[in-house]
């Protein structure tokens, strides 16, 4: 059954996609080299018929609840199913119910192939993660929408459904995952889409995000074209304002992890590429002062991170206690060193930190001012070649 508040270019890509689910169509995706040993375990059906343009299970880690968005006939499920283990969890959500059929039908085969069975599927619209469209779906049966009146009254549904029986839990998943489908949403519900996102993903989660990106602005004529719309075309955003959709969601690190060199197509001189994003959710919160440095030990003389803070190369930057975790986090830890104080603040008497304006910390902040200690060095040993390290 369809939303009620489905739209032109939703009904299109459901069509397309419902028909892909019955007879593969080579013009939904483009070439994608995926690890032919977590292949094997997966039923040629499933692989004939689902449609990406890269591979974001190739970051996943053991132990991990990953979320699927727009998951299709389960391909990269089944392979995030054996990349995070038995320890770990995978959910696949989709709207359209021939694919749903195809991924749940196969999902007990590859179970017994690999061992342990840890992936669901689930119907909904990966922009509206908390409507679980299966119990919208019951429900309307028993109250079909007639009327002005019953419209109303299953759009009060939908909003009670949200809150009582969300399709995916607040702060619930460690990374969400998707393959050439976040361009299918239409333009309008794009932020609310990035905004869902973020809001399941657990502090300290992720996204990691496979999609096409074009290198100009898409023109009104080709993005009101249906088909090339459901075709992945219409409704990419530029390599720019992809970066930009993570950025204003509240994401931080984000980071290209893929660019193809060669586009996947040319339309009127548009180039239209697959790219893979990694973004992080986790940098907001209070900021407190506990005598911590950062030194960003380069390669570039200086940085601008997400927060607005500028790093000089080498130099010793004051920064709050969540700032100096956050660097010690992936994926930045490896371009910082650290600098402790040597008297530590407890977070009971920790002040308010003014992260408004950069400044330097002096090392007599992080010793204490009245550190005044002297040491002899260490005592150098001879080598065997008659070589000192003194």
């Amino acid at each position: 059954m369809t939303p009620p508040s489905a739209t032109p270019a939703e009904s299109a890509t459901r069509e397309r996609y419902a028909a892909a689910a019955a007879e593969p169509e080579a013009a939904l995706c483009c070439p994608v080299d995926y690890d032919p040993q977590y292949l094997k375990a997966i039923p040629s059906e499933v692989i004939e018929k689902d449609y990406g343009c890269g591979d974001p299970s190739k970051f996943l880690q053991p132990g991990e609840t990953v979320l699927d968005l727009g998951s299709g006939t389960g391909k990269i499920c089944f392979i995030a199913s054996q990349v995070v283990g038995p320890g770990g969890k995978v959910i696949g959500v989709d709207m359209t119910d021939d694919m749903l059929g195809v991924a749940r039908r196969n999902a007990p085969v590859v179970a017994e192939n690999i061992g342990h069975a840890n992936v669901e599927f689930r119907k909904g619209r990966i922009q509206d993660l908390a409507l679980d469209l299966e119990i919208l779906d019951r429900e309307l049966r028993k109250k079909p929408i007639a009327d002005a009146d019953s419209f109303l009254a299953a759009d009060a549904l939908a909003a009670e459904l949200r809150v009582k029986h969300p399709l995916v839990a607040t702060d619930s998943i460690d990374v969400v995952v998707s393959n050439c489908v976040l361009n299918l949403v239409e333009t309008h519900l794009k932020r609310q889409l990035f905004e869902e996102i973020f809001r399941v993903l657990k502090k300290g989660g992720r996204a990691v995000i496979s999609d096409i990106v074009s290198d100009e602005e898409i023109p009104p004529h080709l993005q009101d074209d249906p088909h090339l719309w459901s075709g992945c075309i219409s409704g990419a955003y530029t390599e720019e304002g992809f970066l930009k959709a993570f950025e204003e969601a509240g994401f931080h690190g984000i980071e290209i992890l893929k660019r193809d060199d060669d586009p996947w197509q040319t339309v009127e001189g548009i180039e239209f590429r697959s790219v893979t994003i990694q973004a992080w959710k986790g940098k907001q919160g209070p900021c407190f002062e506990r005598n911590q440095a950062v030194i960003y030990k380069g390669p570039f003389k200086r940085v601008l991170d997400d927060d607005g803070h500028a790093l000089e190369r080498g130099k010793r930057h004051a920064v709050c206690d969540k700032t100096f975790h956050l660097y010690r986090r992936p994926p930045y830890r490896d371009h910082f060193a650290f600098v402790e104080p040597l008297a530590g603040i407890p977070a009971e008497d920790a002040k308010p930190f003014d992260c408004s304006r950069p400044r330097e910390r002096h090392p007599k902040e992080t010793k204490g001012h009245d550190y005044n200690a002297t040491t002899e060095a260490a005592r150098c040993r001879t080598g065997g070649d008659g070589s000192s390290c003194c």
